[in-house]
């Protein structure tokens, strides 16, 4: 008979990775990384905190123990935006600047970029400087408002995200 810490060590170690790669992320966010699966979710996470392998930070953000700082608000707002598509990523990554996530699905190449009002030119030419051919890129603004402002190679897609995780998505015509 296995035992429940063999049964969800995949999980475990998945868990451990996503804290790794996307430090500060809440609870609901680590736990949505396994679809159909959250509330076991919440079980193996209590397990590493126990093993003291992760930590909780007061601002309920989870980082690998020894490491915890403060929460990165680009961080959470990337990773909701993945979330909607994680049931159909093959494999996902925290990319370099401006780019912060990475990951692919049905044979095709995201990256999600977070740009925060007041900083539309500073990427903008950061990504246009970019000697790499972008993927599909799904860029997230503060407000639709900045979407106008943007000239952004190969973003597919526009989208604000709320306190909340819910993630709006618009093209440069109008709401998607």
């Amino acid at each position: 008979m296995k035992t429940r810490a063999q049964i969800y060590a995949k999980e475990a170690a998945g868990l451990l990775r996503a804290v790794s790669l996307y430090p500060g992320l809440t609870e609901e966010q680590l736990c949505r990384f396994y679809p159909r699966k959250e509330e076991a979710m919440h079980s193996v996470l209590a397990h590493l905190k126990k093993q003291g392998r992760i930590e909780e930070t007061e601002d309920g953000g989870w980082f690998v123990y020894g490491a915890a700082g403060k929460s990165d608000g680009s961080v959470r707002r990337t990773a909701w935006v993945l979330l909607d598509f994680i049931e159909r990523a093959e494999f996902h990554a925290s990319a370099d600047f401006p780019v912060c996530i990475i990951f692919f699905a049905e044979g095709e190449v995201y990256e999600i970029i977070d740009i925060p009002a007041g900083q539309e030119v500073l990427i903008t030419q950061a990504l246009r400087r970019s000697p790499e051919e972008p993927g599909r890129r799904i860029v997230i603004v503060d407000s639709p408002a900045q979407i106008a402002e943007l000239d952004i190679p190969g973003a597919a897609v526009f989208c604000t995200v709320d306190a909340q995780g819910n993630v709006t998505y618009y093209r440069k015509e109008g709401e998607v």
